[in-house]
């Protein structure tokens, strides 16, 4: 064996190699807060395998991106937990991008001669910045859809080229096919490139100018980096492995709907990551946004690039450089305040694969059409519960209320839907796409098919309905269920001003009365 080694190295040299890697001299005093960097790149490597498997089962379609990631977290093997470590990866890599900044930051790490491996540390923040927003728009659902125009439209504001920037980042008029094509092409061909490129500059440049070690130089001579800081990065790197696939054990968060352009109520919310810049937007008028969006941004990371050559001091110690660092304190602390604002100021929407009351409604109106005679196992046409629709709202309303336009001859024409029940319809199907019908009490069930048929269109429920009428997510804080048995009976009878019809003669008393108490259940 040994003679198969020495003829290896003869003719690749791989035992030079070795020692390039494992042989670097390290200042006396490095210990575990320089474990960052070999985190960092067992992270990307981490990122970059799990990526990979995840594009030999992803389709860059909006006909087909939607069901091939519910492909990958449903059906192959291990899939869910490959794709719960990309997802919580993205954000593991984040922060420990931020803490190695952080880390450089407190230890004066980009003072001379370290310039240009600071500015290159710099550009690949911004790059696993630009990693985490193209992917965010692949699994195609109404988070990763509406996220995604919000983040152009901020795009848009940039004082030059604006438009121009907005426009290359659609692909065409509005987000759509070109859209997902390319910032798939960026998450997986361009990106990854310049990623390989960066790291191996990074590199290149830390083992030239070699790292700073502590701020106070410590007696001694140097020693290799193996074993001793070999051994400190391995066990950090064991741990954030392992707290990794805590995360990621359960998989990636359910996915919403499948993307729907024509869901103007939809409310977006980026990424964590993302949530500071979200909500600083909120505190600047229209226009002034740029400023919020594009300006104070920019000035923050110019500053933080200039570093090097704004702290010229001769000592690197923090409490050397007073002004450094309160200004890194006080950056860092309005980052986590506007995060943390954001992450509170979010829809309390609660799960996303909670089932809305419009929904439910919607699954007695698809019972009542008799759906099920074709969506059935074996039939002409797929289960409802085995079907992941990707159509828009308007086209599963259209195959509802016109059957020849899909299946001509296959289907006879269904009893006339008023809109509100092909709406209900609609809401349930598309709700099927995030997951089976989880079923609820009898009594919930046909209370909400009333509601999806008569109060849906003119109130709203938990944000979803018409706003011709009251709100009545919380209707039940205002009256009790005798006020709303006689209200809904007769309004006039209540106040003489009423414009909301009676229904007494259109729906039974006692579902007038199990109305009634659901409405006082909403507090």
């Amino acid at each position: 064996m040994r003679r198969l080694f020495d003829w290896l190295d003869a003719r690749v040299g791989f035992r030079g190699g070795r020692s390039v890697m494992l042989d670097e001299p390290l200042p006396p005093g490095t210990g575990w807060f320089f474990t960052l960097g070999s985190v960092l790149l067992a992270l990307l490597a981490i990122q970059i395998l799990t990526g990979a498997f995840l594009t030999l089962y992803y389709a860059a379609t909006p006909d087909h991106a939607y069901d091939s990631v519910r492909f990958i977290a449903e059906q192959v093997t291990a899939g869910r937990l490959v794709r719960g470590l990309h997802h919580y990866g993205a954000s593991f890599l984040i922060v420990v991008l931020a803490l190695h900044l952080l880390r450089v930051v407190l230890f004066g790490s980009y003072r001379p001669p370290r310039e240009v491996t600071w500015l290159s540390g710099i550009a690949l923040l911004l790059l696993v910045l630009g990693f985490a927003l193209t992917g965010y728009l692949l699994p195609w659902d109404q988070r990763a859809y509406w996220a995604t125009v919000v983040s152009i439209n901020i795009g848009r504001l940039a004082p030059a080229g604006g438009e121009f920037v907005a426009s290359v980042l659609r692909g065409g008029a509005t987000v759509g096919a070109l859209t997902l094509t390319r910032w798939y092409a960026l998450h997986v061909v361009f990106l990854p490139a310049l990623l390989v490129l960066l790291v191996v500059l990074h590199l290149l440049l830390m083992r030239r100018q070699g790292i700073s070690g502590p701020v106070r130089t410590r007696p001694g001579d140097p020693y290799p980096f193996f074993p001793r800081q070999a051994a400190r990065d391995t066990a950090v790197i064991l741990l954030v492995t392992v707290a990794l696939g805590a995360f990621a054990w359960h998989g990636a968060p359910a996915l919403e709907a499948p993307a729907d352009p024509t869901d103007a109520t939809y409310i977006p919310r980026p990424e964590w990551y993302f949530l500071g810049l979200f909500q600083l937007l909120k505190y600047f008028p229209a226009r002034a946004e740029v400023f919020g969006a594009v300006t104070l941004p920019t000035i923050g990371l110019l500053l933080l690039a200039a570093l090097p050559w704004i702290d010229r001091g001769r000592s690197r110690a923090p409490k050397d450089r007073p002004i450094v660092m309160a200004a890194i304190v006080v950056g860092a602390l309005a980052v986590v305040s506007l995060t943390a604002l954001g992450w509170r100021d979010r829809p309390g929407s609660g799960s996303p694969t909670a089932w809305p009351v419009r929904a439910i409604g919607g699954r007695q109106v698809v019972l009542r059409a008799n759906c099920t005679k074709c969506h059935a196992e074996g039939d002409v046409a797929d289960p409802l519960e085995a079907t992941a629709i990707t159509r828009s709202a308007e086209w599963i309303g259209g195959h509802v209320s016109d059957p020849e336009m899909i299946a001509p001859g296959l289907r006879e024409p269904p009893t006339l839907r008023s809109d509100r029940e092909i709406a209900a319809m609609v809401s349930y199907v598309r709700q099927l796409a995030r997951g089976p019908y989880p079923g609820f009490p009898p009594q919930a069930e046909q209370t909400a098919g009333i509601i999806a048929r008569y109060c849906i269109g003119c109130h709203k429920f938990d944000g979803d309905g018409g706003t011709d009428g009251p709100d009545l997510t919380h209707a039940g804080r205002k009256h009790d269920a005798d006020w709303f048995r006689r209200w809904i009976t007769s309004p006039k009878n209540v106040d003489p001003k009423a414009e909301m019809p009676a229904f007494g003669k259109r729906v039974a008393p006692a579902d007038i009365d199990a109305l009634a108490q659901y409405l006082v259940a909403r507090r």
